[in-house]
């Protein structure tokens, strides 16, 4: 019997161990690895930096709660507030977590003001979570179905749609909530001059600029967070998933003049921050420095690009390759799920984004060889499949 709640679709596969880039099911079947927990292993697995961090961490402190100064916590926040050019941090266990903090932390910023600015305006198809908030600024329906009534203050417009962005903006826009580059929604850039006029739009009406990088954070895009490749840096930043590199950790980061608004007592995570998670967070930090991993994720998604694209050519059952960095979609002309299956099959793990779309999201220190390997793989799935 399964004590479990029936709240996932999950594959016909029980995974017991992983190294690297590869997992092992419960028969010892070996798996090459390009789904990495959903963007989460950003080291692969049992990583032995990481296995060592983490070993000593769990033999000092595990936890001790936010009554406390952390000294790792602490560390982090500087870390990732150099990185980002942001000011201060707030540390949870979740993306959704992250960005409920962010629309929290906005909707305080305006009370402070002593302004009534409340609606967060963000996109269709985006995804930010599936807590009651985060799921109401969900641009997707079909997973709000039976959870009404969500709360109010959410407006949705198209990505990359300037024109439909300024005609929403009112005396009541608080902040714009975007991903730069929509994971969950079908692996869908925001083109670089949409997000500098948004960042203008922002400026110019007095709103603040949200960016949801749970995903695409932490070199998942070839640069530590994705927002950097269009030159815009926003008021708000939440990250999750790769951060921990497996442990949950999620953070929220803003500017000094927006952190302000939140004082003790307006906000709090019994677990977020705590020392095990941020030595999990410090180490994957640690590694993409020391292992060149930005520099790993432009040539291997590069080489994953180039490489879908020329089994395009020969199978135009993909209609188009889109992603940055190894975050990477294929939109078929078909349903994904017989292809991910069939790569399952034959060894190889992949996700989709949407129906029809095949998403890859291998670990950031994936190898050239492996790259190749997944190629081979998808290629003869296709060739089978035709």
């Amino acid at each position: 019997m399964n004590a479990l709640m029936n709240t996932y679709a999950r594959f016909p596969l029980t995974l017991v161990r992983g190294q690297g880039s590869r997992v092992w099911d419960d028969a010892e079947n070996c798996y090459l690895d390009f789904i990495s927990g959903i963007a989460v292993d950003t080291l692969g697995h049992a990583h032995p930096k990481m296995t060592q961090a983490l070993s000593a961490q769990a033999a000092t402190m595990l936890h001790c709660s936010n009554l406390f100064h952390i000294p790792k916590q602490q560390q982090l926040a500087a870390t990732l507030c150099a990185d980002s050019g942001l000011g201060a941090a707030f540390f949870c266990n979740s993306g959704a977590e992250a960005n409920e903090a962010a629309i929290k932390l906005a909707r305080k910023y305006f009370y402070d003001q002593g302004s009534s600015r409340r609606t967060v305006i963000s996109a269709t198809r985006s995804f930010h979570g599936r807590l009651l908030s985060t799921l109401t600024a969900t641009g997707q329906d079909k997973v709000k179905v039976g959870f009404d009534p969500l709360p109010p203050g959410f407006i949705h417009v198209p990505l990359n749609d300037l024109d439909a962005l300024k005609s929403v903006i009112n005396q009541q826009s608080a902040a714009i909530l975007l991903e730069p580059l929509q994971g969950e929604g079908g692996v869908n850039i925001a083109d670089a001059a949409y997000l500098q006029g948004v960042r203008k739009l922002c400026d110019e009406h007095g709103l603040l600029l949200m960016f949801d990088e749970v995903q695409t954070g932490i070199g998942r895009c070839g640069t530590m967070f994705a927002f950097e490749q269009a030159g815009v840096k926003p008021d708000i930043l939440t990250l999750a998933k790769g951060l921990g590199g497996g442990v949950p950790i999620g953070a929220m980061l803003a500017t000094d003049a927006v952190a302000a608004s939140f004082g003790p007592g307006t906000h709090g995570s019994t677990f977020g921050g705590n020392p095990l998670s941020c030595t999990a967070a410090l180490t994957v930090l640690e590694v993409i420095e020391e292992e060149s991993l930005l520099a790993n994720v432009k040539a291997r998604g590069e080489q994953l690009m180039q490489g879908l694209k020329a089994i395009q050519a020969r199978f135009p059952v993909i209609k188009e390759v889109r992603g940055q960095g190894l975050l990477i979609g294929a939109e078929l002309s078909v349903e994904a799920a017989p292809l991910i299956a069939q790569a399952r099959e034959a060894g190889l793990l992949v996700l989709s984004a949407g129906p029809n779309v095949l998403r890859l999201l291998p670990p950031l220190n994936v190898s050239e060889a492996e790259v190749d390997e997944a190629l081979v793989t998808l290629a003869t799935v296709m060739e089978r499949t035709q």
